[in-house]
């Protein structure tokens, strides 16, 4: 999908509603897994790109549904290593239910290497071409630092001002909250409290029920049994879906949204902003087509967003990564000649909505001299490149690369899982090999001590493998000390690197000589 240009394309807010015209539904099994798992579970000086503001243009056109041609035709899938039905679905764009019933699957969870699926023709409905947002509205990108989330939250009437949730044994207030999910997930804060208000009216409303109090965005407990309760999992699990439909639509090709248990299945719009379709995307969770509609339309999180902030698209971006972005020059998180293990392909950056922007590196540490696979490491983890330390809490430390401080602009690097102690302290100036903290199992989460390490560009997370991304959205692969990393197609967490000499594959364990790796 080409970069959107809202001076020509029909990204719209209009101002007139038109009558919704009656919609032919495709109609598929109900059966479908639908959601991504729960997560428990970043320049020498380098100068961002500019950005292009853009202005958008008006529109009476409300964007409905429409009717068109089957969307492609039938084609084969031969199954790989670590394939899904699930994962299969996703990249190529279909339903579960649809593979499930295109293939005659009895027993969907079994599937063999070298098995050959025929992949059926997608949605034959479109769904709304109205813009919600654009890319920099739902990304915590150039700008959002400058929104202040204390004092916009201390004005509001809402029970938003006095909440309180209990977050790794501690009470954080509602602000705390909004924050530490909007820099977790990178996911600017606003559309955070735009959800919070047009889902559960805490802006608005001093005494909400109790069901809004404990589930405000009305996500209930996973499938898995991990209860969503609390302010923090109900906005990490929003962050996380607004994250895995943005990116899943930029770099995985995601298509389009279900509604299975309606038989209902809609392609995206062509044009619309990433942002929009992330926002989409999360909208259809947990939601019935009708609800959706309203929800995406002119008088749903829209209207909320503009009553809230005003117009999302003033100051939009045409996009927040350019054509021909290159990485600066990275040497690998460990000082040189001193052999680490490569532990963890490419895996979201934060929550596995996010892009796979990350990869896991375990330390040499002497495991005999250890009682727990959980522990505070002897080694220190390192800078990658010079910059400047733009942020540390609990586990993490930012690394922001163009030197102002702010990990929305320009390059970023997040280290996760970095104990607090001997960690390096917030706003000092560091150079590559210099210390940043020892790894550990503290942030997020891990049930073993390793170094989490992930890029972002303009607050956007980068693809650690962008080889099989779209032509107009690739981005470069994560290099470091000369060693290239790539990802195996639908295999989180799989992967392997490769210098001119030799390669190591990513493997858990510390026993396998190829997957140690040095420079």
């Amino acid at each position: 999908m080409p970069p959107v240009d809202l001076k020509s394309k029909h990204l719209v807010r209009p101002r007139m509603f038109l009558i919704w015209a009656l919609l032919v539904v495709l109609l598929i099994l109900a059966a479908c897994v639908r959601n991504q798992p729960d997560v428990i579970v970043i320049t020498a000086t380098f100068q961002p790109a500019p950005v292009t503001t853009l202005q958008p243009t008006p529109s009476a056109l409300a964007g409905q549904p429409t009717a068109v041609a089957e969307a492609g035709a039938a084609r084969r899938y031969v199954v790989q290593p670590g394939d899904t039905l699930s994962l299969i679905a996703a990249n190529e764009g279909v339903s579960v239910a649809l593979l499930i019933q295109a293939n005659n699957l009895t027993d969907p969870n079994l599937l063999e290497v070298g098995q050959e699926l025929l992949i059926p023709a997608g949605p034959s409905l479109i769904g709304s071409d109205f813009g919600i947002l654009p890319d920099n509205r739902l990304v915590r990108a150039p700008g959002s630092a400058a929104f202040d989330i204390r004092a916009f939250i201390s004005q509001q009437p809402g029970y938003v001002r006095i909440a309180t949730d209990s977050v790794d044994q501690r009470v954080l207030t509602a602000a705390d909250v909004v924050e530490r999910v909007a820099f977790e997930y990178s996911v600017d804060p606003r559309l955070l409290l735009t959800l919070l208000e047009y889902r559960g009216r805490w802006l608005t409303n001093p005494t909400p029920g109790d069901t809004q109090r404990v589930y405000p965005l009305g996500a209930p407990a996973s499938p898995l049994g991990f209860d969503r309760n609390g302010l923090y999992r109900q906005l990490a699990w929003a962050a996380d879906q607004l994250n895995y439909g943005y990116y899943s639509r930029k770099y995985r090709r995601l298509t389009s949204v279900e509604f299975p248990d309606e038989g209902i299945a809609l392609r995206f719009a062509d044009g619309l902003p990433y942002g929009t379709i992330g926002l989409q995307y999360m909208l259809s969770l947990y939601n019935t087509y009708g609800g959706w509609q309203r929800d995406i339309s002119p008088s749903g999180v829209y209207a909320t967003y503009l009553a809230l902030f005003g117009d999302p698209f003033d100051g939009a971006v045409e996009t927040l990564t350019p054509t021909g972005l290159t990485q600066p020059a990275l040497v690998l998180p460990f000082p040189a000649g001193v052999e680490w293990f490569y532990t963890g392909g490419p895996h979201g950056g934060w929550g596995s909505g996010s892009a796979w922007a990350a990869v896991d590196f375990a330390p040499p540490d002497d495991l005999e001299t250890v009682s727990s696979a959980c522990y505070v490491s002897q080694n220190f983890a390192t800078a990658v490149a010079p910059g400047v330390i733009a942020r540390t809490s609990e586990g993490v430390v930012v690394l922001d690369l163009d030197g102002d401080g702010d990990e929305a602009t320009g390059w970023s690097i997040l280290y996760l899982h970095v104990a607090a102690a001997d960690r390096v302290l917030g706003g000092m100036v560091v150079n590559p090999g210099d210390n940043i903290g020892r790894p550990s199992c503290e942030g997020g989460f891990s049930n073993g001590t390793h170094l989490h390490l992930a890029r972002r560009y303009n607050g956007e997370w980068i693809p650690a493998d962008c080889s099989d991304c779209p032509p107009n959205t690739a981005t470069p692969n994560f290099v470091m000390s000369d060693w290239t990393f790539y990802g195996y197609t639908n295999q989180e967490y799989q992967g392997y690197t490769v210098n001119s000499r030799e390669q190591r594959v990513a493997e858990q364990g510390r026993n396998d000589p190829n997957n140690r790796v040095m420079w």
